[in-house]
């Protein structure tokens, strides 16, 4: 295109205060504000220098795109004004997913924060005396009913009394209970162990962060009591065990048991510390995964302190959690730290919310458990009724076999049978598809396997279904 065009219809192009002071956008200007609708026109008018400027907008297309210049713009003050963090339905199968934001909350979670977030609280306040209480109460007394069952076997404590504190996430909760009880001391932890978490996070890091000596025992793949007991001296403050999220070591492999653990800390008057990552309250067997330690198994080894997260198996908000001998904790408890890394009322609402539902034994109610219950067969019956009402002219839907995962960090080799949606169009890839069901609104997340879009109807609720019943219309088009 001869640069004069280009110069010509660069003038076609309104102004800023053109677009401002028309009737067209009277209206938009008043309800969302002129600032708002400035930067809208803006972003409107760079779009259309660009399209000049590359020669994809010809002569004969210039009335047109002005005829359209003020819808376009109310988009873009819609787009601007809309949230960024915004709800998606997950059909990948992966129940705790990390970029989908792990476990969902519960109704009763929601309802609490609801109730206790739009207006005042007694977060810091004892209403029985008038003074000042402290945060930690309103979910530590619930851990006391899970947690403070009667212990027994070898290595168990006698008269069990766990404490628990709350912190902002398990990072931060292992990074509170290395400072407390090993600053300037050694910790003793297995190579095996030395586990990296999501976004670069590596033990070693945030030991060194809380300014204890890391103290390499064993092999990569074989660890034993043995190394732990050699490698205790004078500056040995802490044991330390770690769940190796998101990984498994097979073959020739050696871990000792947690009673040997126990017992090598006892004898040399040694805290121990495990890091369970996940931390389920509930027993993992009644889903078929077999392995997993839960909380209560490790207190009930005779453990000092454990730490968990929340969002995890626990199924409830963001929080790193530190359950152990209410000694152990006190002094965590005490630590600058702690007021540094605690969490606010609206953690303190979903996770007593949450904790309640376990102490009432309703594990249907909290969503990431009521998921991993799911029946290959419930699923099935979901998916064939998807399936009768999705368009089949050019999209093919099909049910066949597949396997759910637990994810965040949690039974890494373990998997739950399920039934799959596999669904293919004529004239459009698999990618294609699934960056279509992205687009959706909200966005369906799903995954490519062999050529096909699979959604797991095991991470999506089932008032969901319709929804994806009409993004799958949507696709056929």
């Amino acid at each position: 295109m001869p640069l004069t065009s280009k110069a010509e219809l660069y003038r076609k192009l309104p102004s800023v205060d053109e677009l401002l002071q028309s009737r067209d956008l009277a209206a938009i200007v008043s309800s969302e504000g002129q600032a708002v609708v400035t930067d809208a026109v803006r972003a409107v008018l760079a779009r259309l220098r660009a399209e000049i400027a590359a020669a994809r907008l010809e002569v004969s297309d210039i009335d047109l795109a002005l005829s359209r210049i003020s819808s376009a713009v109310e988009r873009q003050v819609r787009q601007s004004l809309r949230y960024s963090l915004r709800r998606v339905i997950n059909a990948t199968g992966v129940i705790l997913h990390t970029n989908l934001g792990r476990a969902p909350l519960a109704a009763a979670a929601l309802e609490h924060i609801r109730d206790t977030a739009s207006g005042y609280s007694n977060l810091e306040f004892d209403a029985e005396t008038g003074g000042r209480g402290k945060r930690d109460v309103h979910v530590d007394r619930l851990f006391r009913k899970l947690l403070n069952q009667e212990f027994t076997g070898e290595g168990a404590r006698a008269t069990p009394d766990v404490s628990t504190i709350v912190v902002n996430n398990n990072a931060a909760a292992v990074l509170l209970a290395l400072n407390t009880l090993a600053e300037g001391g050694e910790v003793v932890v297995s190579r095996g162990e030395l586990v990296e978490i999501g976004g670069s996070f590596r033990i070693p890091d945030v030991m060194s962060k809380s300014h204890a000596t890391l103290r390499e025992v064993g092999t990569t793949n074989r660890t034993r009591v043995s190394d732990y007991e050699h490698a205790i001296n004078e500056n040995t403050r802490l044991l330390l065990r770690v769940h190796r999220s998101n990984f498994e070591i097979t073959g020739f492999t050696e871990q000792p048991a947690i009673g040997e653990l126990t017992a090598l800390a006892r004898k040399c008057n040694i805290p121990l510390m495990e890091d369970l990552g996940s931390g389920s309250l509930f027993d993992l067997r009644s889903v078929g995964v077999d392995g997993e330690p839960g909380v209560l198994d490790s207190l009930r080894a005779g453990v000092d302190v454990v730490s968990y997260s929340g969002d995890k198996l626990l199924g409830g908000p963001q929080a790193g959690i530190l359950s152990g001998r209410s000694d152990v904790i006190t002094r965590m408890r005490s630590n600058s730290l702690f007021r540094a890394l605690r969490v606010d009322k609206l953690i303190y609402a979903a996770l007593e919310a949450t904790l309640l539902a376990y102490v009432k034994q309703d594990h249907e109610a909290i969503p990431a458990l009521r998921m991993m219950h799911l029946s290959k067969g419930e699923i099935e019956k979901r998916a064939a009724a998807v399936t009768e009402k999705a368009p089949l002219s050019r999209l093919r839907v099909e049910i066949i076999d597949g396997e759910s995962v637990i994810g965040g960090g949690a039974a890494p080799s373990a998997v739950l049978p399920t039934r799959l949606l596999a669904v293919t169009c004529d004239g459009v890839t698999a990618d294609e598809l699934l960056a279509r069901l992205r687009a959706s609104d909200p966005p369906i997340i799903a995954r490519v396997e062999d050529g096909s879009v699979l959604l797991d109807l095991r991470t999506v609720f089932p008032e969901q279904d319709q929804v994806v019943i009409v993004a799958l219309r949507d696709l056929a088009r």
